[in-house]
């Protein structure tokens, strides 16, 4: 399987129509891919909380609309990054997007652990509730977003519900870059699936972004990384691997925490 993750910069001075329409273009340019990943928020920026309210949008709003054309036009699965999704009730989510090769909504994730403690998308956001998944022909994604990153418990939540690669959005600032790469790695071993982490580039709200997006294999090994710029990150995937990396090292078998309550 050949994943490409676009590491798209933001910034203040880009409109978001516009880098709407060249997020578009850069997905077409993955023609030839099975899976490209967009990051967290690359519309507005993880950070531009002033821009939430304004630039919110249901699910078949206009990045909806972009994407689901590229992705048709590209012939490829389009993990979309996440949007502001204004919700019915007028909530607002931090919601990714999963679009077939066929430009319909495969699957949206709204994300559940909000980052700010008590400030910007933690109190401007409502979290979600449900974990996603997303059957490929050849491999089960599952959908995590930046800050769940943090969160072990759920990635065990979504190889339990299938999972054999980990698609981790993101809008990372570049002041903690270490833990985003520890942290891709630590989620790849101890769930022994390949994880993608696509971050956002450039600069925006005052706040660098780190770039750096990786392809992590289920031992933990890093296949590629991108500089912190703007970039393409193409990888290939083994799907087999999975697989034969649970049989070789069957660490998943031995859990003993969280599968059954416990007895006297």
């Amino acid at each position: 399987m050949r994943a490409s993750l676009i590491q798209i910069a933001v910034t203040d001075n880009e409109s978001v129509a516009r880098r709407r329409a060249r997020a578009a273009d850069l997905v077409r340019e993955q023609a030839g891919s099975d899976l490209v990943v967009l990051p967290e928020l690359w519309t507005v920026g993880a950070f531009a909380y002033e821009l939430f309210e304004t630039e919110a949008e249901p699910l078949d709003g206009p990045t909806f609309e972009a994407m689901s054309k590229a992705a048709s036009d590209a012939g490829v699965w389009l993990h979309a990054g996440s949007v502001v999704e204004r919700a019915g009730d007028g909530s607002l989510y931090n919601t990714a997007l999963v679009i077939s090769p066929a430009g319909e909504l495969a699957a949206s994730y709204r994300k559940i652990h909000r980052f700010g403690f008590d400030q910007g998308e933690a109190v401007m956001m409502t979290p979600g509730d449900s974990l996603a998944t997303v059957a490929l022909p050849e491999q089960t994604l599952g959908i995590a977003t930046c800050y769940d990153l943090r969160f072990p418990e759920l990635f065990r939540g979504l190889v339990d519900a299938g999972a054999t690669t980990m698609v981790v959005a993101a809008g990372w600032p570049a002041r903690r870059r270490e833990h985003w790469t520890l942290l891709n790695r630590a989620r790849a071993v101890e769930n022994q699936s390949y994880v993608l982490g696509c971050s956002l580039a450039g600069t925006h709200a005052g706040v660098e972004q780190a770039g750096h997006s990786l392809a992590v294999d289920p031992w933990g090994e890093v296949l590629a990384e991108a500089g912190p710029g703007e970039e393409v990150l193409t990888v290939e995937l083994d799907p087999a691997k999975v697989a034969e990396t649970r049989e070789q090292f069957p660490a998943l078998k031995d859990r003993m925490l969280g599968l059954h309550p416990p007895t006297r």
